[in-house]
């Protein structure tokens, strides 16, 4: 599943698409009416944690490219695309396995820009909050809900765990204040540098935890397993990942 950083490469991508008027547009499972697209002109385009956002003067279109999504830009698999458009300058823009929605209210209500990790509006204080009304929230769903750090996938939420030493399984509630901070500025900090070692194709060379089967620090096997309400796959080192119960 891209997360937050491949969602922001593809938005600054995609910006030479706005001002452009779609003159061709097709959706290959009829989630979105395509002859609505036609002849309108792309007035932004916005990103808010996996979610990608073609917005025009009364509607938006939601790209959430899921678990196999792709997208393509100025060029198409020969497959057909789940949704396509087609630019007045000659361009394309083609997404492929990817969920689609037509949102028709502001933005603004519908999405927490407060809680996007690569948001310049993030609001620590907001997230900390919330947490605290969730007590028996474990640290690795924490970090996978998009309400709380949107943006945030398995990647991130393995190598954010590992850095700070935190076992997947910990209680968030039982995790000392100086930890929590830890690891939101671990998950923004950490989510810029997947960014730019996305963009110079040397994020999977820095991994220490994810994919990974030895403990870097302690030279042990790491433990794999799918952990939390979400089962998603975690690494971990029983030795220097304390487990806060």
């Amino acid at each position: 599943m891209p997360e937050g950083p491949i969602i922001v490469i593809l938005k600054e991508e995609a910006l030479q698409f706005k001002g452009q008027k779609v003159i061709k547009a097709s959706c290959n499972n009829r989630a979105i009416d395509a002859k609505l697209l036609v002849n309108q002109t792309v007035t932004d385009l916005k990103s808010w944690g996996k979610h990608f956002l073609i917005c025009f003067p009364h509607f938006t279109i939601r790209v959430h490219m899921m678990m196999f999504g792709s997208y393509r830009i100025n060029s198409h698999t020969t497959k057909p695309a789940r949704l396509h458009l087609g630019f007045e300058g000659g361009g394309e823009l083609n997404f492929y396995a990817s969920q689609l929605k037509l949102i028709e209210e502001p933005l603004n209500s519908m999405y927490d820009w407060k809680a996007d990790v690569m948001s310049d509006k993030w609001d620590t204080k907001a997230v900390i909050k919330k947490m605290k009304e969730l007590p028996e929230l474990l640290a690795c769903d924490a970090l996978m809900d998009q309400h709380l750090f949107s943006g945030v996938g398995n990647i991130i939420k393995n190598e954010v765990l590992f850095r700070i030493r935190v076992h997947p399984e910990s209680l968030v509630s039982a995790l000392p204040p100086k930890k929590v901070k830890e690891m939101i500025s671990e998950a923004i900090n950490y989510s810029f540098e997947f960014l730019g070692q996305k963009k110079t194709g040397k994020l999977k060379k820095n991994w220490h935890a994810y994919d990974k089967k030895i403990c870097p620090r302690d030279e042990v096997p790491f433990i794999k397993r799918d952990t939390g309400r979400s089962h998603r796959t975690s690494y971990y080192c029983e030795i220097c990942m304390k487990k806060y119960v």
